[in-house]
């Protein structure tokens, strides 16, 4: 049998397999590649007190975005 190709797969199609494969590692590798290049994430330190994210507006305004779309979604 021939491994799919990984690096056609977009990041769902790669996620869905990789749930569905947990016990490849390359796909998971490919996945976490992926993952790292597309950086849609939002990188901060730690916080110690809820009060603390006060200080992280991009992180509170890109957490609200994205409740609204789930919220819209459903």
């Amino acid at each position: 049998m021939s491994k799919p190709d990984f690096k056609g797969m977009n990041r769902k199609e790669l996620h869905a397999y990789v749930l569905t494969h947990r016990e490849d590692k390359e796909a998971f590798h490919e996945y976490v590649d992926k993952l790292h290049a597309e950086a849609t994430w939002i990188e901060m330190p730690p916080v110690e007190l809820p009060e603390d994210l006060d200080n992280y507006l991009e992180f509170i305004e890109r957490v609200s975005k994205t409740r609204s779309q789930q919220q819209d979604n459903t």
